[in-house]
């Protein structure tokens, strides 16, 4: 779509932030990260966890904020 509307954007952050969780969580539950003791590791995992977390977060209120406006935009029209 163009314009101001951009309802991927919020998709492809979506996507990336889960990703992003995936992978965080993967390295925190990691025998290498458990075993290890390195904490610097760890709290990078868990810093980056919930770094994705809000961006999820974000682009689901873009995702949200792009339906109203399309909706108020078909109101309007109709």
């Amino acid at each position: 779509m163009s314009g101001p509307i951009k309802f991927d954007n919020g998709l492809s952050g979506i996507r990336i932030g889960i990703a992003g969780i995936q992978k965080a969580a993967g390295e925190i539950a990691s025998k290498d990260t458990m075993e290890g003791g390195n904490l610097h590791d760890l709290s990078k995992s868990l810093i980056d966890f919930k770094v994705y977390t809000l961006q999820v977060d974000a682009s689901a209120k873009v995702v949200e904020a792009t339906d109203k406006a399309i909706g108020t935009l078909l109101d309007v029209k109709t």
